[in-house]
């Protein structure tokens, strides 16, 4: 299949009433409206495509960004391929999933990520907090840098309620991340939470909430499924 095929496919696979429901979560035009089950059924044909999914991703749709996101070889992605897809990024979740999928999953995250939260702007950082909260659920804990990690809870604690609206919702979810995958720093998670408080974020709307921190975490512990690992987090 070729990038002018998919777009074809996917201008098909439009609906205005998903546009509707996308729009309201934060999600940019230009795009047509696809189910994310339409766009899964393409990459089950396509599988990995490391060209094809530069090919999608620069159209600048955020339908076919998605699909780029799920079919991208991560390992081949270099710095340079990276840090052009997080510029080019406006949507909410291209920022927050796309992109961050495919970091965590390349050589380049954990540096990319670190780089990234220090972004003066807002969506660069949401980018950078979501690959640190998919690249603990990914990586086994030998692997991780767990006093950085703890470096970056205490960071959280100072900062998240002076962060952005998007930048606290992420921060947010990498203590949960931390909190469920990375059983050493548990404990570390859940006294953030606390000092923490309720965390608002305008959630433009909609039906979405920003979840409890120490509610997930015990959730978590009492499934018997705290510091397992994922293999994959593209859904």
């Amino acid at each position: 299949m070729t990038a002018n095929q998919i777009m074809a496919d996917l201008k098909s696979l439009g609906s205005d009433s998903i546009k509707k429901i996308l729009l309201k979560h934060g999600v940019r035009e230009p795009f047509f409206g696809v189910k994310i089950e339409h766009l899964k059924t393409i990459q089950k044909q396509i599988k990995k495509d490391y060209t094809l999914a530069k090919e999608l991703y620069a159209t600048g749709n955020a339908d076919a960004m998605y699909l780029a996101g799920l079919i991208a070889d991560d390992e081949k992605m270099t710095k340079a391929d990276l840090q052009g897809w997080v510029k080019q990024a406006l949507s909410a979740n291209i920022l927050e999933y796309t992109v961050p999928w495919v970091a965590a999953g390349s050589p380049h995250g954990y540096e990319l990520a670190l780089q990234w939260i220090d972004s003066p702007e807002d969506r660069i950082a949401v980018a950078g907090w979501s690959t640190l909260s998919h690249l603990v659920a990914l990586l086994p804990d030998e692997d991780l840098d767990l006093p950085k990690l703890k470096s970056l809870i205490a960071r959280i604690v100072a900062s998240i309620h002076s962060a952005g609206n998007r930048v606290r919702y992420t921060m947010n979810g990498f203590l949960i991340s931390v909190g469920s995958y990375v059983a050493p720093l548990t404990a570390d998670a859940l006294a953030a939470a606390k000092k923490i408080g309720p965390v608002s974020v305008d959630m433009n709307g909609t039906a979405c909430l920003v979840p409890d921190v120490a509610e997930y975490i015990q959730k978590v512990k009492a499934k018997g499924t705290l510091g397992k690992k994922k293999k994959t987090v593209k859904c």
